[in-house]
């Protein structure tokens, strides 16, 4: 028997919020050290106030950096014999299994936004996607969770990882993206 292994990474892109955010922190990184060496002025009690503000400063230029590495985030497909396997990966540090997703409990797979799934209620989304979920190019794996009830989960395959999961995908999906049919 043949074992299947097939990955893929897919950087995310920065949203608007994450712009923001960084924003936000460079902004908060001048403004606590300018403030304490101002009151340090002011009030012309000692240089403590002066080594306080350049601590907090060297403090901010660091955080910056963290918050800014933080906002690089990739997802890995994996897919293992019937198993999809998502993981995120932050900043190349930090590695976290998101889901495993057994590739024959999918009820539904769909390429881009459709009326079908915009219908539909779900109880998780797990969104893996390189893009917003208003992307044309985001599938939608719809299944049912045996604890949760219905999921979806946002990714973007590409034709390998569509491939790999292929032989054990239902009939209908098979033909419906393979094949066009139905």
């Amino acid at each position: 028997m043949n074992d299947i292994f097939i990955e893929q990474l897919v950087k995310k892109k920065r949203t608007a919020r994450d712009r923001i955010v960084f924003i936000a922190v460079i902004i908060l990184v001048f403004l606590i050290p300018v403030t304490i060496g101002a009151l340090a002025l002011k009030q012309v009690i000692t240089g403590y106030f002066f080594w306080i503000a350049f601590f907090l400063f060297c403090f901010g230029i660091w955080f910056i950096w963290f918050t800014r590495s933080h906002q690089n985030v990739e997802f890995e497909y994996q897919v293992v014999q019937d198993t999809l396997v998502v993981s995120k990966i932050i900043a190349k540090r930090k590695r976290k299994e998101i889901m495993k997703l057994d590739a024959r409990t999918i009820d539904l797979l769909e390429k881009g936004d459709s009326p079908e799934i915009k219908k539909m209620n779900f109880v998780r989304v797990y969104d893996a996607a390189e893009k917003s979920s208003d992307d044309k190019n985001t599938t939608y794996a719809v299944y049912q969770h045996a604890a949760l009830g219905r999921c979806a989960l946002l990714f973007n395959p590409n034709e390998k990882v569509l491939n790999g999961m292929k032989p054990y995908l239902k009939k209908e999906i098979v033909l419906k993206v393979f094949y066009n049919r139905g």
